[in-house]
């Protein structure tokens, strides 16, 4: 049977101490991973949800501007042949299309559902501990 774990530190063996000292540590990690669960869970959710807009709006979007590339080719093609005013408008596109392929990598690398609060909370219970095993 194992010494009672309640009480003033002072009234305490060393055993009943280190006993104490385990069963708070273990509840710690598991309350700061529990919270690194829900901050995550909650960052993605709100991402997919983000995710799931735009890609409707990305549709919509991708019907007008097969239009407007139509309306280009057919504009230029009164003062082109048909197929080099095509291969303009195709060049264009696809110039314009890899710059802003290039930018949407670099911003969605900066997005990555991190759980800041949660590591911060870790850090200030691991620079508490520290301080308290100076004492």
């Amino acid at each position: 049977m194992t010494t009672p774990v309640h009480g003033s530190p002072d009234d305490l063996s060393t055993a009943a101490l280190l006993e104490r000292l385990t069963t708070q540590v273990s509840t710690l990690v598991q309350q700061e991973v529990a919270h690194a669960t829900a901050e995550v869970k909650q960052k993605g959710a709100r991402m997919g949800v983000g995710l799931g807009i735009s890609g409707a709006g990305l549709a919509l979007v991708a019907g007008g501007g097969a239009t407007l590339v139509a309306t280009a080719v057919l504009a230029l093609a009164l003062v082109l042949a048909a197929w080099l005013a095509a291969l303009v408008v195709a060049v264009v596109l696809l110039v314009v299309g890899g710059v802003l392929a290039l930018v949407g990598v670099k911003q969605a690398q900066h997005s990555v559902p991190v759980p800041q609060d949660t590591i911060a909370s870790v850090q200030r219970d691991v620079a508490t501990l520290k301080e308290s095993a100076h004492r």
